[in-house]
Order: structure tokens, then C-alpha cells, then sequence
């Protein structure tokens, strides 16, 4: 018997080599442009320089943080340069934090569609987002002393509003359908208070820094956000790969996964949590950023087909991708000024589904 093929089956691996050259090529950008400009030279002198290799301590204490590095009694035993110290203490945390908010996104992306069944959805519209940025206007209006928790909050916001959205659409289990609409109600009722929040706030500061968590934004990325979001990525990914069959059965319909012995109900939780996770570690470190965790299970699709192994593992590297191709595009397009990557996504992920509409026909014919 023949193997089924899909569509741009056979294009996986030209995929992942286009996605980590534009990776390269993105991260040899930032490195090296800013407004702090180096030259190449400087740049490559920057990533080996001799006396911060040599001094293991003084990286470690780089990448650790001051607390960490005083608990170990972690010395800075050599002056460092003032371009080694932006390409390390500034930029290259920005570069690994895009890559771990490209990889926790796209896995959330698929997963959401695939308990959904639903190719539109996502951290949006499941009320994740809403949810998290609703607890953060909450926190700077009312509660500004909780300023510096704000990922955490982010996280339990997101949490709880998944919750909601599985509570409202419980009637002797779920479905689907149910979940997206619940999602739906949720996602319109957070962005209305939302709303509301922003017109209570009266001081420009704190308009500013809500503005930033509810765009999306890498600004100001550190080892510190780094250190947050990796080992949960690490955490993520394992569990996606693990359960990837489980997905797989849930493609296929709540009937035909019971027939195979599948708990449906328990199974969609499951997978639900692990999206709800890797979605939150994104907005705990970076804000909402939106169409990303949408879009790209839709371009990896079209090389790996729909089985949710090779799915999520081009998701690894093509989330990463345009996240870095965004960011690149954020900080650099109007330097100085820095634009929020959410509005760069936003941008994207808007003319990526227009181009889908042009190209299958069969969407826009009523």
C-alpha cells in the first residue's frame, strides 16, 4: 500500500533550511545594528572576545544576573568593552527571547487547532490573550505596586480565562465547537474591559507600559526574561512531541477517537493546558503578540502536511523565523524609534491570509 501524500509533503526539509537561514541572516542584523552601530569587525570581536571567554566568571555573571552570580561568588575579573556589553547584556537576549516566543507560539498555534479543529484558532480566540491582558490593566490601574510580577500575572490571567472559556463550554463534556464560541464570548467580554480599563488611566507612564504588554513588544528583552521563558519552552516542546499522537486522534473527530479508546475530554485538557502554557510563557515575557501562533502552523502545514509530529517540528523552526524577521523589522524599520512587534505580526499575519484568500479560491466564493 502506497503512503498518502499531501500536499508540499515532500518540502519539509527545504522549509526548515529557508526558516534557519532567515534566522542567520535576522540575527547577524541585530547584533550588529542599532543605535548603538558596530561594524562587522567589532561585531565578530564583540561575540569572541578573548577577555570575557577567558574569564568564564564574568560571562556567567552576565547571563546568570548580579543575584545569581553573588550567590555563587561569580567575580567580574575584567573590564568589558562597551560593544561586548550591548552585543551581550542587550542583543543577543533579544535574539534567543524572539526564538523562544516563536517556538512557545507556534506550538500553541497547533495545538489549539487541533483540539479545535479549527484552523483559525489560537491564543485570541480562545480568550488565552484577552485573559492575560485583562490581568494586566488590572494590575498597573489598581494595583501598580505589583508592577515587577507582572509575568507571573500575565500567566495566571491567561490560566484563568482558559478556564472560563472550558467552563462555558462544558455541558456533559466538550466539543469543538463549543470551546471556539465560549472563546469567543470570553475574548469580546476581556477586550471590552479592556477598553474600559484604558480610559480610567490617567497617568501616561502606566498608558505607555499597557500599551507595550497588550501589543506585544521584545523592547527591553534580558538574560532575566531569557532565564523565564526556557526552561517552560524546554518544558513545552517535550510535551507537544510527546502527545503529538494524541493530537493526531483528536483530528480525526470526538466519534472516531472514542471508537479508538481515546478519552476525549481528558485528552483535550490535557493538550489544552500544554497550548494554555506555551501561550502564557509568551505573554509572560513578551506581551500579546498576535497571528503569529495562527499563521505559522499554516505555513509549515503546506510543507509537512497535517500530521502533528512533523507539524510541530516545523514549528520549531519557523516560528522562531518570523519572530526574528519581525523583530528585526520592529527595532530597525523607524530607528530609532522602536515599534512593537505585535503591530509588525499584526501586519503580517494580515497580509498572509489576504494572500491565502487569493490563492484558494474556494474561501471567497460564497
Amino acid at each position: 500500500m502506497s503512503r498518502p501524500s499531501f500536499p508540499g509533503s515532500g518540502r519539509p526539509g527545504r522549509m526548515i533550511v529557508s526558516a534557519l537561514v532567515c534566522m542567520l541572516i535576522a540575527a547577524v542584523i541585530q547584533i550588529a545594528a542599532g543605535a548603538y552601530a558596530t561594524s562587522w569587525r567589532e561585531t565578530l570581536g564583540a561575540l569572541g572576545d578573548r577577555d570575557l571567554w577567558s574569564h568564564p566568571a564574568t560571562l556567567l555573571r552576565i547571563v546568570l544576573g548580579d543575584p545569581v552570580g553573588d550567590t555563587l561568588g561569580l567575580a567580574r575579573s575584567v573590564e568589558i568593552d562597551t560593544s561586548t556589553l550591548i552585543v551581550w547584556s542587550v542583543r543577543l537576549p533579544r535574539i534567543l527571547l524572539a526564538v523562544l516566543v516563536g517556538i512557545n507560539l507556534g506550538i500553541s498555534g497547533t495545538i489549539f487547532q487541533g483540539i479545535t479543529r479549527n484552523e483559525l484558532a489560537g491564543p485570541y480566540l480562545l480568550g488565552v490573550s484577552s485573559g492575560a491582558g485583562l490581568a494586566i490593566l488590572l494590575v498597573l490601574v489598581a494595583f501598580p505596586g505589583f508592577g515587577p510580577h507582572l509575568p507571573l500575572i500575565a500567566s495566571a490571567g491567561g490560566l484563568g480565562a482558559f478556564l472560563l472559556v472550558y467552563a462555558i463550554a462544558w455541558r456533559h463534556g466538550t466539543s469543538s465547537i463549543r470551546l471556539v464560541l465560549a472563546g469567543v464570548i470570553v475574548a469580546a467580554i476581556g477586550g471590552a474591559l479592556q477598553t474600559a480599563l484604558f480610559l480610567l488611566m490617567r497617568d501616561l507612564a502606566t498608558v505607555q507600559d499597557a500599551v507595550s504588554w497588550t501589543t506585544g513588544s521584545l523592547t527591553g528583552a534580558d538574560w532575566e526574561r531569557v532565564r523565564i521563558a526556557l526552561p517552560w519552552t524546554v518544558v513545552t516542546t517535550v510535551l507537544a512531541l510527546g502527545t503529538s499522537r494524541y493530537l493526531d486522534v483528536m483530528l480525526l473527530g470526538d466519534a472516531a477517537a472514542r471508537s479508538l479508546g481515546v478519552s476525549t475530554e481528558r485528552v483535550r485538557f490535557g493538550l489544552a493546558v500544554i497550548a494554555v502554557l506555551a501561550a502564557s510563557t509568551t505573554i509572560a515575557v513578551a506581551g500579546m503578540i498576535g497571528f503569529v501562533g495562527l499563521i505559522v502552523p499554516h505555513i509549515v502545514r503546506t510543507a509537512t502536511g497535517p500530521t502533528s509530529r512533523p507539524l510541530l517540528i516545523g514549528c520549531f523552526f519557523v516560528g522562531p523565523a518570523i519572530m526574528l524577521v519581525a523583530d528585526t523589522a520592529a527595532r530597525l524599520a523607524f530607528s530609532p524609534l522602536q515599534v512593537p512587534v505585535g503591530i509588525v505580526t499584526g501586519v503580517l499575519g494580515g497580509g498572509y491570509f489576504l494572500y491565502l484568500m487569493r490563492r484558494e479560491q474556494q474561501l471567497i466564493r460564497p
